[in-house]
């Protein structure tokens, strides 16, 4: 880096250039705004220079791309050996729609599948559940029982393709029907690719779906992360997710904090089951909303890495690399999506694309410009997979490894990150007694991610109506003329159809194998927690017990939970 006589010359040449040329122009034309800041309303500076990184080690906290800290990424090559993974989610109506859509985008060149549910089975009922009224197929897929999965794959090899299942409470079970689905198609578990969100923690911080409560819950996703290890070995049974978080309102800060938090926390239950760092950590994967300033998102990205590469060598022994490689998938930031103008959108997905292919993500989802509106229209889907794939192949973002490293603004502003992040963990740990499985807990129980995600949400929403935060097309450069799309219509018989194939499913199953796998599926779980639950959830959905009967058993054992937050 620079030394101290450098560092002198450039100190007195930004004097100079501050006297003679800034101050004269400030003078005559002054700036925009008195304060300049991103969405999180992190300040940022007017000028980064090598002053502002003068204490950087560049061994320690950069290093090379493919090696600790991970830094400038997780792979030597990163891009320029195979771009990320186009992952664009897609799931409505009933199996058979979603299953067209998923051979049109293959068709189309995407190269992984992502899989959006609906409600009820988000939570873990049935379609003809009283509460499922009115939400069957509206969100996403409605998939009760194995037999939609199988519709839902109908042409498509599980061995081939890499599939990512955005679902929670129920997540145990969707992956109990893969793994079946697997071994319907005679594809060895060990050949299945993919990632099972899962992540029962984000659910009690943010996106507030769930079944049984925090602890059960764990639990189960302990269960799901040791089954991968032994059955599994390619499937991520977890993602870690920020994106809900960020979603629900949070800084980028506590984005990246509150999800390693809820990483650390898994690592340290599966620690406590008994299990190897260096079986299960490579197996964790992690996902990122990507937000619209664009240089704290490529900070934040590269922050998260160095930190978890940190503390999973130093504080839970992890010795394989695989074990300290922090690998995420990032989608474009929902919240930012305007109804107004909503071809605006296509411009703030590429931003939001842009920064997490500079921050260097495994794979990516860009939304569609309808989705404040809808769910997309297969001429949105059509354009947020063609803007990945220009950045891809035309932009050149590809080309470079961590092609903003060694910025100043860049390595400040991550350094800033990084402290931030280290700040809210000490403060989680602190909750737990020294434990962040204990502290996330507490942190859920007591109120605290709630109260600092509602303040950073309430904040921003104040700066927004202030005009101190421009959302174009909003609050500045208005129009009056509706620009509404047209927006993709869900069949009004998809109920009907849905209900339809169940009641045929339990007219046409052996009941009593039915009831024989629910049973030991509730012995499994009765009393002290002993045995892992996953063989048993395979057993039940190759029965064709529905997604509702199973989850029943668990809510039978534990109880529904409640959220009682704690005053500050």
């Amino acid at each position: 880096m620079f030394d101290q006589d450098d560092l002198e010359d450039i100190r007195e040449e930004r004097e100079r250039w501050e006297a003679e040329t800034l101050e004269p122009t400030l003078e005559r034309h002054g700036e925009r705004q008195d304060r300049f800041a991103t969405v999180s309303n992190h300040e940022v500076e007017r000028l980064y220079t090598p002053e502002d990184i003068a204490d950087l080690d560049y061994e320690a906290e950069l290093g090379f791309p493919g090696e600790p800290p991970y830094t400038r990424g997780p792979y030597p090559t990163m891009y320029r050996g195979r771009t990320w993974t186009m992952r664009q989610f897609a799931g409505f109506g009933t199996a058979e729609e979603t299953n067209e859509r998923f051979h049109y985008l293959i068709d189309e060149g995407q190269t992984g599948l992502s899989t959006a549910f609906d409600m009820p089975s988000l939570m873990g009922i049935d379609s003809d559940h009283p509460m499922s009224e009115g939400e069957v197929g509206k969100e996403g897929v409605a998939v009760d029982t194995l037999r939609d999965m199988e519709i839902l794959f109908d042409g498509i090899d599980v061995g081939e393709v890499s599939t990512s299942f955005t679902i929670n409470p129920s997540a145990p079970v969707i992956y109990a029907m893969y793994v079946a689905l697997a071994d319907r198609q005679g594809v060895p578990r060990d050949e299945i690719r993919g990632t099972l969100q899962n992540d029962m923690l984000k659910e009690f911080i943010a996106q507030k779906e769930w079944v049984i409560p925090p602890e059960p819950s764990l639990e189960v996703v302990t269960d799901t992360i040791e089954f991968a290890v032994a059955e599994t070995p390619k499937f991520h049974p977890i993602s870690i997710s920020g994106y809900h978080i960020r979603e629900a309102g949070s800084t980028a800060a506590q984005e990246a904090a509150f999800t390693l938090a809820d990483g650390f926390a898994y690592v340290e239950d599966c620690l406590d089951r008994g299990l190897e760092v260096d079986d299960f950590a490579p197996l964790l994967s992690f996902f990122f909303n990507s937000h619209n300033s664009i240089f704290e998102e490529v900070a934040k990205f590269r922050a998260a890495r160095r930190v978890y590469a940190r503390i999973m060598e130093e504080q839970y022994g992890a010795e394989q690399a695989e074990s300290k490689r922090m690998k995420f998938h990032t989608q474009t930031a929902g919240q930012s999506l305007t109804a107004q103008q909503p071809l605006n959108n296509i411009v703030r997905v590429t931003i939001q694309a842009l920064a997490g292919v500079f921050g260097g993500t495994q794979s990516l989802h860009t939304n569609s410009f309808d989705e404040a509106l809808a769910l997309p229209s297969e001429e949105a889907v059509r354009v947020a997979l063609r803007t990945q794939q220009i950045i891809a192949e035309e932009s050149g973002a590809a080309d470079i490894v961590d092609p903003m490293g060694g910025s100043f603004a860049i390595e400040k502003l991550t350094n800033e990150m990084e402290e931030e992040i280290m700040t809210y963990l000490a403060e989680i740990e602190e909750l737990g007694d020294g434990s962040l499985r204990d502290g996330v807990l507490e942190g859920i129980s007591g109120g605290y991610f709630q109260r600092e995600i509602q303040d950073a949400s309430y904040e921003y929403q104040q700066r927004v109506e202030r005009g101190e935060e421009v959302v174009v097309g909003v609050n500045k450069y208005t129009i009056e003329e509706d620009t509404s799309p047209e927006i993709l219509q869900i069949d009004e018989t998809t109920r009907d159809r849905q209900l339809e194939r169940l009641e045929s499913v339990k007219a046409e199953r052996d009941e009593e194998a039915v009831d024989a796998a629910l049973s030991a599926l509730a012995d499994a779980i009765a009393g002290e927690k002993t045995e892992n639950v996953m063989p048993y959830i395979v057993d039940a959905v190759k029965a064709y017990a529905t997604m509702g009967e199973i989850m029943q058993v668990f809510e039978d054992r534990y109880g529904a939970y409640r959220e009682e937050v704690t005053p500050a």
